[in-house]
């Protein structure tokens, strides 16, 4: 036997990897398994198909066809070859608006489909929560449905003709009237028309667990390609499909109902249908993050009407007002506030994945289905049977079709826990047929399901669809062990393989108890990280938009760490190169933190590996040029060598020679450090302005200090002109006496001659992962801030990755100390501060547009809620976007980073910046951002600070 990597690499020329990296990113999906393959193929055409299935057929090696992998029941994993299809075989090939249809390729994400056939006024029926990662080859093969099936119905609704191509290498056609189907198929069919007729249950709009071999009978159009759908890569692998597009209502409007309880809503639902709603969803409240301003009630139905204007779209929605018996309704016709909405809802099938408690949950029974008119009684037994096993979990979905999606809080590391898993699967999928329901409502059966399927169907169907699986591949060569002769439901499950003492970790990972494996466990797989296209204030993940490649998504970095965890494909632990090197592009935006669905924060697992991985090593050059610039800028400053620094940057072959020692990128510019930092402006001007008004600690960060220190005099100039206090750390002493209320009144601070301790959020170190010096960086600060915690005065910080760093990574570093979380807790932003401290002040009336970009960390941590309010109240009109600049502090300085800066840059920020105006303002609160627009982009951006001050006149801010 030849090896089967080097036939495969002669054989097809597409990417063939059987490296670590590949193998350890296809071994989970979004499910609760995992399966180790041999390799991955991304086929470029059905050709490319065609001969790797004869080289693994060749070699009895099994092959599994794979999407966005975000299948909940383990049908994407496998022991063989995968196929990816998403990097090449991904495109629309036609649209046609007459016939409204359109030839897809497998790998194509469902958005990309939605967004060509938008144009015309159509779109794709079926749209699961995934929609902007999820691919048309995986819906045509779990059958997927989506919040819109009440109306379109499931993808296999929409498939009028496919191409595949069988296991024996036969291309085949399968559409209806038997057209492509293989041979002996429809013989089989025939013979057993009795059980198909009656083996199936009835009244069952969701009705996706095992084969469809009932849409061969003769009364059903033996429509072979609808048969197809839902078999989860066990028959033949797709390469081509001809699906039918609807027409798009051109308005909408979203009622949304309030109910006592899920079960309330689940007994209403059905009674809503005949009114012709494009969705019926139900949610409980324990799913929905506050503050969000719905319906009186507790549970949720999301009830969405189309119509050809916005009046007609509304009165529809009134009408199921009117038919309703909620407790509390409300219409929402805005897009804004409808996408807001529907955004909670498809976001749960991650944030369902934690407890109210904090504890997690997991997939394995996600998408049961039941007739809509058993949905209620249904809902209430099974209640009962999670409690009578100690379970807990929070129902959602699709009420109007009587499908439900749940995590359960299944204890799936301990073999007791395990074995009651077993036991609940068991009565659930007895309970679901009790009520004449299907065990997979959505998802398909895969690994988690297709065992108990006798339950459901009978042995003597369930033989038959063994008997089905032998005519379409008869040497059991597609994704062995899904749906026929499955593996055991309590097998392979991905915990298994993970280290059960915790591991020895620098960060406290609060939200999971310390345990960095949780921390890991967090990713379920749902793939919100791999869109290719920022929405709305989304940063969530600027890298995987840049390169494509699932090891620079948020998903494939967890993946990588829980396979280093596991020590079976990623060999090395916290040396592993694997996940160097998938971390060396992440841009530790923080986007995942507050956009992934289950809080995934890679910024933190990457300073926590990178601070294991140099341990007692060399570290690259740009974490001592830049991972410790406090210090070499503070030396700078000190020896007040500003000015030659400057002039020696400016000369290319010395820049060019620095930059190469340094680690930084030979395409970037050196920024010039100010000649007169922002703390000695601040000496020479006298210290506080005045002794009335709250007090505010003015944070002197290093960007702020010996960069940009423009924006720490706007800053002053603001909250002077606000009626606040302004003084700085770090070294503040009281003069002692109190003033007219008793309050204490702070002294100019003292930072005469010698060297003294200044401050540092340490940042650069955390970012670097040189957590020892973070920590004693910021132990120093906190013995420095002693008098200011003595006191009620907040810290105003104006680098929002310098506050983030406060608010976030300090307590978490410094889990230990009490003084950690106390700092944390007076950290704010120069909004919030305006917005506190002085409520009734009016700013500048600025009065012109902004264009630019939220800082990632703001968005990720702090929130911006308080600088659109103050941008509103200063007359700043417009929205800023969102993603990441691509600088992101020291990454975009960094040698061999500057393609990937740029594209994150190139994807919203930039193009905003020379589509506004000249009267449009630029907004940029970090220095990063303010770096990259004015290098790659020539402009200027400014500090909200430098606006208003500029607004209230220029007086006052010195040079």
């Amino acid at each position: 036997m030849t090896d089967p990597e080097a036939d495969l690499r002669k054989a097809v020329r597409g990417e063939v990897r059987f490296d670590a990296t590949a193998r350890a990113l296809t071994t989970m999906d979004a499910s609760n398994y995992r399966r180790v393959p041999l390799g991955v193929v991304a086929p470029r055409d059905a050709d490319d198909v065609a001969a790797v299935l004869e080289v693994c057929r060749a070699h009895g090696v099994p092959v599994v066809p794979r999407g966005g992998g975000t299948s909940i029941a383990g049908q994407s994993t496998g022991t063989g070859v995968v196929l990816d299809f998403t990097r090449h075989m991904n495109r629309v090939l036609s649209l046609d608006p007459e016939t409204r249809t359109a030839v897809v390729q497998p790998g194509l994400v469902l958005d990309r489909l939605q967004e060509t056939a938008a144009p015309h006024g159509l779109r794709f029926g079926p749209d699961p929560s995934t929609h902007s990662r999820c691919t048309l080859g995986g819906m045509i093969g779990n059958n997927s449905c989506g919040s819109h099936s009440v109306a379109w119905g499931t993808t296999a609704d929409s498939v009028r003709e496919l191409e595949v191509i069988t296991a024996r290498g036969r291309r085949l056609r399968p559409g209806r009237d038997w057209a492509g189907a293989p041979e002996g198929l429809r013989a089989l069919v025939e013979s057993e028309l009795s059980l198909l007729r009656t083996g199936y249950p009835q009244a069952l709009p969701r009705r996706i667990s095992g084969y469809a071999l009932d849409a061969l009978l003769p009364e059903n159009g033996a429509d072979v390609a609808r048969a197809f759908c839902g078999s989860e890569g066990t028959l033949g692998v797709l390469t081509e499909a001809v699906v039918d597009l609807v027409a798009a209502p051109r308005a909408r409007a979203l009622a949304v109902l309030g109910y006592a309880d899920e079960g309330a809503a689940a007994e209403a639902a059905p009674g809503l249908l005949p009114h012709g709603p494009l969705t019926v969803e139900g949610m409980a409240a324990d799913l929905v993050p506050a503050p969000v301003d719905l319906p009186r009630g507790g549970a949720w139905l999301f009830v969405e009407t189309g119509g050809e204007s916005a009046a007609e779209a509304r009165a529809r929605a009134e009408a199921i007002v009117r038919a309703s018996d909620a407790l509390d309704t409300l219409i929402v016709t805005d897009a804004a506030g409808q996408r807001a909405l529907w955004r909670i809802r498809e976001d749960a099938s991650g944030t369902a994945t934690r407890m109210p408690d904090g504890s997690e949950a997991w997939p394995g029974w996600e998408d049961c289905a039941v007739p809509p008119a058993r949905l209620g009684p249904y809902l209430r037994d099974f209640r009962a049977l999670m409690a009578s096993h100690g379970l807990r979990g929070t129902p959602y979905g699709h009420f109007g079709d009587g499908c439900i999606h749940v995590r359960i809080d299944f204890d799936l590391l301990s073999e007791a826990g395990v074995a009651r898993f077993r036991r609940f699967s068991e009565e659930l999928a007895d309970l679901v047929v009790a009520h004449g329901g299907s065990l997979s409502g959505e998802h398909g059966d895969g690994q988690a399901r297709a065992e108990l399927l006798p339950r459901m169907y009978g042995e003597d169907l369930v033989r038959l669809f063994e008997r089905a699986k032998s005519v379409w591949d008869p040497d059991d060569l597609l994704n062995p062990g899904v749906l026929v002769r499955p593996a055991p439901l309590d097998t392979n499950l991905r915990f298994s393989v993970l280290p059960r003492e915790p591991v020895d970790v620098a960060f406290g990972y609060p939200a999971d108890n310390g345990d960095f494996t949780a921390a890991v466990r967090r990713c379920v797989g749902v793939a919100k990280c791999r869109t290719t296209t920022a929405t709305g204030p989304a940063v969530m993940c600027p890298s995987f938009r840049a390169t494509g490649e699932e090891e620079h998504s948020t998903r494939g970095r967890a993946r990588l760490l829980h396979e280093m965890l596991a020590g079976e494909v990623v060999t090395e632990g916290w040396r592993s190169p694997e996940v160097r090197d998938a971390l060396d592009l992440c841009l530790s935006c923080k986007g995942c933190r507050s956009d992934c669905p289950v809080g995934v924060d890679m910024a933190t697992y990457k300073a926590e590996f990178l601070h294991h991985h140099y341990a007692g090593r060399r570290r690259p050059a740009a974490h001592y040029s830049m991972g410790r610039l406090p210090v070499w800028l503070g030396w700078v400053a000190r020896l007040r060598a500003a000015g030659l620094v400057n002039a020696l940057a400016s000369v290319p072959v010395l820049a060019a020679l620095g930059k190469r020692v340094g680690g930084v990128a030979p395409e970037r510019a050196i920024p010039r450090v100010a000649q007169e930092p922002f703390s000695r402006w601040w000496r020479r001007r006298g210290g506080p302005a005045g002794d009335d008004g709250p007090l505010v600690v003015l944070w002197p960060d290093t960007f702020t200090e010996h960069l940009s220190p423009s924006v720490g005099r706007a800053a002053v100039r603001v909250l002077e002109a606000a009626g606040l206090r302004v003084a700085l750390p770090p070294t503040l002493r009281m003069r002692g006496r109190p003033v007219g209320d008793g309050r204490t009144r702070w002294a100019v601070p003292l930072l005469g001659a010698g060297r003294r301790e200044r401050v540092c959020c340490g940042l650069t170190y955390v970012s670097t992962g040189q957590l020892d010096q973070a920590r004693a960086v910021l132990r120093r600060t906190l013995d420095l801030l002693e008098p200011v915690l003595a006191t009620d005065a907040p810290l105003v910080v104006l680098e929002p990755s310098c506050a983030a760093a406060l608010r976030a990574d300090l307590p978490e570093l410094l889990h230990e100390d009490p003084r950690a979380a106390r700092l944390a807790a007076r950290v704010l932003t120069f909004a919030e501060a305006l917005e506190r401290l002085a409520p009734d002040w009016t700013p500048p009336a600025v009065n012109r547009p902004v264009t630019g970009q939220t800082h990632c960390h703001q968005h990720a941590v702090l929130g911006d809620a308080a600088d659109r309010r103050l941008r509103a109240a200063a007359g700043l009109s417009g929205d800023l976007n969102g993603g990441c600049c691509g600088l992101a502090g020291n990454f975009g300085f960094e040698k061999g980073h500057f393609e990937v800066s740029r594209a994150c840059a190139e994807e919203r920020l930039l193009p905003s910046v020379r589509e506004a105006g000249e009267s449009a303002v630029v907004l940029a609160d970090g220095f990063s951002c303010r770096t990259q627009v004015e290098q790659l982009a020539g402009v200027r951006g400014k500090h909200l600070a430098e606006v208003l001050a500029e607004g209230l006149g220029d007086e006052g801010l010195g040079d």
